[in-house]
């Protein structure tokens, strides 16, 4: 039993990290990228609703009927999306700001509700919690990489903290769209190498 809930929780790290190898939930990754706190936030906050819906799911998997499961699960990660909303608004509001819209979005992202179809709704509650946590971990991971990628190269920041002085001149194709579509493919390109090896 522990083995499997290692095993649950290790490959949301890598066989299965969301954008680079089940290529899901790229609107957020794409739009809020631009610097790695955004992408730190919205994983986190991607991956609290993700635990906290595989968990309940799992837990009501007897009870809710099999022909309504899809509309269940939407108003189960909807209440967590309006907790984690309002925890950003009380506590991280500047950063609430940044996400704007991208943060209810989290209801139809297909991470989350995929999560809830393919493993939660079909298995105990600790493996779910492993489950949640490796794919939000992992979700996290990639957000992050992909802002730290994106906002050294735009912007020569760090976390808003200047790396190569005043004479740099920034690749401001970085922080728009075209350079979210071209950075993610560059990075997808590199773990399918190092996948393949």
């Amino acid at each position: 039993m522990a083995k499997s809930i290692t095993q649950e929780f290790v490959k949301g790290l890598w066989d299965e990290i969301p954008p680079f190898r089940l290529v899901l939930g790229l609107c957020p990754v794409l739009a809020v990228t631009t610097t790695v706190e955004n992408g730190l936030g919205m994983g986190l906050a991607t991956t609290f609703v993700l635990v906290c819906s595989n968990m309940l799911v799992s837990l009501l998997r007897d009870i809710i009927p099999s022909k309504v499961r899809i509309a269940c699960f939407i108003v189960i990660i909807a209440t967590f999306v309006t907790v984690v909303e309002l925890l950003m608004q009380a506590f991280t509001y500047p950063l609430f700001l940044k996400l704007g819209i991208f943060i209810p979005l989290i209801v139809v992202n297909c991470i989350v509700l995929g999560r809830s179809e393919a493993f939660a709704f079909k298995n105990p509650v600790m493996p779910s919690l492993a489950d949640g946590l490796g794919i939000g971990i992992g979700f996290t991971l990639s957000l992050a990489a992909l802002g730290a990628v994106r906002e050294i190269l735009g912007s020569g920041t760090f976390f808003n903290i200047s790396l190569f002085g005043p004479s740099f001149q920034p690749f401001s194709l970085m922080v728009e769209a075209p350079g979210a579509f071209i950075c993610l493919g560059l990075m997808l390109c590199i773990m399918n190498l190092v996948g393949n090896k």
